[in-house]
């Protein structure tokens, strides 16, 4: 959900206490506008934005849409004040998720080309403030969003073996779960792949191993038919198709929301 205070902090934070730029009268019409091609995202936090100040959302596309240059994401109309005080928190929101629906998008084709199966997920590295935006592109360029936030599942990470030891890292976590919580134990070794599904894991995060690291990992999993194998760890764009192929069910790769560059949209108006 995009509250009002949301809107109401993005708005400040733009426009300021003292905004003469934007003091234009009249009415007018706008457009956002794609400049390059890609997949549309954020479309319904920047009718948001617009829809505060007061203007009109006349159309817009769906989530998802696949866009190319020169297509019509967003139109709106109102007064000429307000359309251009709106114009650049919107055209932010929209271009930076659709930049990231269109990297996953790239991901989910690449991983297609290799398996019908594996799915291409985020993780919770996002900007502070906007994880609902970002992971709300993930699905519109057709990943997974993972984890939503630390009450999602349980995993069980590095440090939390290093403290406690795998087996007894898992046993304490699950004490504490309800039983529709998932565990997810993060792995660094091919031999602790099977460890951590003997422990009690419902899926086993296969960390900085190389593919065919990933494919022993998964191959010693076998015995383990309930538990799915998760690779993760800087894993690339370029790198899906290798990470698809060693037959993991999962690939959740932070750079879908901390490295993806903005979509290149414009914003036009009188037109």
């Amino acid at each position: 959900m995009i509250t009002d205070a949301q809107i109401e902090r993005w708005l400040r934070e733009d426009v300021g206490h003292h905004d003469v730029t934007n003091r234009v009268p009249g009415e007018t019409t706008g457009r956002l506008v794609a400049t390059e091609a890609g997949v549309a995202a954020g479309l319904e936090a920047a009718a948001a934005v617009f829809e505060y100040l007061g203007v009109a959302v006349v159309d817009r596309l769906g989530d998802g849409t696949a866009v190319e240059p020169g297509d019509d994401l967003l139109r709106v109309e109102g007064t000429t004040r307000d359309v251009l005080r709106g114009e650049r928190v919107a055209v932010n929101l929209a271009g930076h998720a659709s930049g990231i629906a269109t990297r996953t998008r790239t991901a989910v084709e690449r991983a297609r080309s290799e398996s019908d199966d594996v799915a291409i997920a985020a993780t919770r590295k996002t900007t502070p403030g906007l994880r609902g935006l970002e992971k709300r592109a993930v699905v519109a360029g057709g990943g997974d969003t993972h984890r939503l936030d630390l009450s999602h599942m349980v995993m069980v990470k590095d440090n939390h073996i290093a403290e406690l030891g795998l087996e007894d890292a898992v046993a304490r976590l699950q004490e504490r779960t309800s039983f529709a919580t998932k565990v997810d134990v993060e792995v660094e070794t091919v031999a602790d792949a099977p460890r951590a599904a003997a422990a009690g894991a419902d899926i086993v995060l296969l960390d900085n191993m190389t593919p065919a690291e990933t494919r022993a990992a998964v191959a010693a999993l076998a015995d383990h038919e309930d538990v799915l194998a998760e690779a993760s760890g800087g894993i690339t764009v370029a790198d899906v198709p290798a990470y698809a192929a060693t037959g993991v069910d999962v690939i959740s790769m932070g750079s879908l929301t901390h490295s993806a560059p903005a979509l290149d949209l414009s914003f036009r108006t009188g037109e």
